[in-house]
């Protein structure tokens, strides 16, 4: 199983790349940056760069975007920026994109990206950025576009819980990411996956599910995140309940096995602030024992 966790961040949302070197040397496939700048205070870097700083720490290591928000950004842009990281990092990147979480935020007004139309945009932009990072002409709006220098399209990880998210990276993508959810209910999800991509008569994605962990003794940290989601997204208290990992390595193994028995390729698990490099071994050493 494909094993991806983000870089540990200071009170002020920057992280340490000195520990991109240490994720490589416990042998994590990939580094992931997740896409939430809302512009209300809550701390957000731009993904490309804290990507493109990853890199330069790294020889091995995968840098996962997830997921970008592809509404918050013209598409002729995230391919410039695709392609210059293809370049920077050696050939590395997963382009994990998605409609986006927080439309209407101050961020998406002060932007101008779309409140509405968000899949028509995020359609659209799909089918052309693997031509535009190839380096091949492609019209965007009212200009044929070609970009340079040409550079491997990455694999294409498309989030979302929905079918609709299901459909499009059937169509578009390689990997269907989706997150916050419990190997019971992405059992389900991914046998309709393989029904969708038998009716489309397309190949069945594959599957990387986005999480949250807590690895260490934190009831409080258990309960805040588990809080979070029900206020956030409304599920209950039950729901929440099933979503974080916890536990030591025999734990998370189990828990890890679960999301593999359900379908799952890769698993990307946000580790909590406290105690993170006993966390990332923790989650290292369930991994490695799984496989």
């Amino acid at each position: 199983m494909r094993l991806t966790t983000s870089l540990p961040a200071d009170p002020r949302g920057v992280p340490d790349l000195a520990m991109a070197r240490h994720l490589e040397q416990l042998g994590y496939d990939g580094i992931g940056a997740a896409d939430v700048i809302i512009g209300d205070g809550t701390p957000g870097l731009d993904p490309p760069l804290v990507l493109a700083a990853a890199a330069t720490a790294t020889e091995r290591i995968e840098l996962e975007f997830g997921v970008l928000s592809l509404p918050l950004r013209p598409v002729a842009w995230v391919a410039a920026q695709v392609q210059t990281l293809q370049h920077l990092s050696g050939g590395r990147v997963v382009l994990g994109v998605g409609i986006g979480g927080f439309p209407g935020s101050p961020f998406w007004r002060a932007v101008g990206a779309p409140p509405t139309g968000r899949g028509r945009w995020t359609d659209a932009a799909l089918r052309a950025l693997p031509g535009l990072i190839r380096g091949e002409p492609v019209v965007v709006g009212d200009a044929e576009l070609t970009l340079g220098p040409a550079a491997a399209v990455p694999p294409i990880l498309v989030g979302g819980n929905s079918e609709a998210a299901m459909r499009r990276a059937i169509l578009y993508g390689d990997g269907w990411a989706p997150s916050l959810i419990s190997p019971g209910d992405l059992a389900v999800k991914v046998a309709r996956l393989r029904e969708l991509a038998a009716e489309l008569g397309r190949p069945v994605p594959s599957v990387s599910v986005g999480g949250h962990a807590v690895l260490v003794d934190d009831r409080a940290a258990v309960e805040s995140f588990v809080g979070s989601l029900v206020n956030a997204f409304g599920m209950s208290q039950e729901e929440a309940a099933d979503i974080p990992v916890t536990g030591g390595p025999a734990r998370v193994t189990e828990r890890l096995a679960a999301y593999a028995e359900a379908g799952a390729d890769a698993v990307g698990l946000g580790l909590d602030g406290e105690q993170w490099l006993r966390q990332a071994e923790i989650l290292a050493d369930a991994r490695a024992a799984l496989n």
